[in-house]
């Protein structure tokens, strides 16, 4: 769907920083070689990136019609390039690569644009790799890079850049996207981008995926349901099968798809009990790529599984407050009650420090299901009975 804001549409709640980028691209004067987008989860860094780059490109500054739009916003422009790492981390030879890209004058557009959409995820020597291209920029090359945060980045990248930041869209701006250009219902898509707390992505997952919505309900049921050491191990393995389960249903096709395509594009038969030498090899390859990203992947569910269960001490904590703000699941209201007048608002606030914790250990490569067990007894119950005074 394209309106007057053109390639900006998708780009919500963020009046400033779609100012400053669409200043930029008006005036050679504010412009820079490179720049560094941050945000929270679902802000829209890449969305907000992917649309400068379309600006950028575009005789007109962003129409979001013509053919420049168009193919920057498919991700088949000749002269913008967009990494999104699906490993852990971007390594060193994928930075020489994109450093070497960088010498390149564009070759059908106004400007060439390089994308690096985990910029966090950068090691040390991928950083070093790119510095020089950074320090001595090329005439009509722009880098565009996307964080979390600033200091998610390394200092030596994020002092050659401009910084723009982004912030979490309102809900209810989210909620209008999904009705506007997804055409959910009105009521679900206010209902989704409530539960993902304005992650636009995942609130399209929520509004369109009925699975998705029943995993998250069994995640923050959890909260309830942790009374006993046994009932801990049992919380931390049942969180660690709904993240099996997410990471199953989001890859699974998309694996199988990879693998056909490959098999036809070495021109080999899918019926083939063996394979020649050349087509195992590249398989081998495919697959240990696919089990790369599917270990990050796992991670990043689980993360967002912790982030719900986070979200339901919250509004416990909030039903304690008197309500004074808008519970985040609403539709498990009497959860959150029972689960307010079981603990204080010192326990509450015990227990998503507790949730914090795990995540920084996953964050940190702790294996996971250690991390959840350790988090799970710390959330048992506490042995009184109904909590005081908040």
């Amino acid at each position: 769907m394209t309106t007057a804001a053109g390639v900006w549409t998708d780009v919500i709640g963020q009046d400033h920083a779609v100012a400053t980028l669409r200043a930029a691209v008006e005036d050679p004067a504010r412009m820079t070689h490179a720049w560094l987008l941050t945000g929270p989860p679902g802000s829209g860094r890449s969305i907000a990136a992917r649309a400068f780059a379309a600006a950028l490109e575009c005789p007109a500054g962003g129409c979001g019609e013509c053919h420049e739009c168009r193919t920057v916003l498919d991700l088949s422009h000749a002269d913008v390039t967009v990494m999104a790492t699906e490993g852990l981390s971007i390594q060193v030879k994928d930075a020489r690569d994109l450093a070497g890209l960088a010498q390149r004058r564009p070759s059908v557009g106004r400007w060439r644009v390089i994308v690096i959409e985990d910029a966090d995820r950068l090691t040390e020597r991928a950083a070093d790799a790119l510095l020089k291209a950074l320090e001595e920029p090329v005439e009509r090359t722009v880098w565009v890079l996307c964080a979390p945060s600033l200091e998610d980045v390394i200092i030596t990248i994020r002092s050659r850049t401009r910084h723009v930041r982004l912030r979490t869209p309102p809900v209810d701006a989210v909620a209008r996207l999904l009705v506007e250009r997804d055409g959910i219902d009105p009521q679900l898509a206010a209902d989704a981008a409530r539960a993902a707390q304005s992650h636009v992505g995942l609130a399209r997952r929520l509004a369109t995926d009925v699975s998705a919505r029943e995993r998250r309900r069994k995640t923050l049921l959890l909260a309830g349901h942790i009374h006993h050491l046994g009932d801990a191990m049992n919380a931390a393995a049942d969180l660690a099968a709904i993240a099996g389960e997410e990471s199953s249903a989001s890859s699974a096709e998309r694996d199988a798809a990879e693998k056909t395509r490959l098999m036809e594009q070495l021109g080999a038969d899918p019926a083939a009990r063996t394979q020649p030498p050349h087509v195992r090899s590249q398989l081998s390859a495919l697959e240990k790529e696919q089990k790369t990203r599917a270990t990050r992947f796992s991670r990043d569910v689980i993360d967002r599984s912790l982030v719900d269960l986070l979200s339901i001490y919250r509004d416990a904590l909030v039903a304690r407050a008197g309500n004074t703000v808008p519970l985040i699941n609403a539709d498990l209201a009497d959860e959150v009650q029972s689960l307010a007048q079981s603990r204080t608002s010192e326990q509450l606030l015990t227990a998503m420090d507790t949730i914090g914790t795990a995540r920084e250990r996953i964050e940190a490569n702790v294996p996971p299901l250690l991390a959840l067990e350790a988090m799970a007894i710390g959330l048992q119950a506490p042995l009184s009975g109904v909590a005081p005074g908040r």
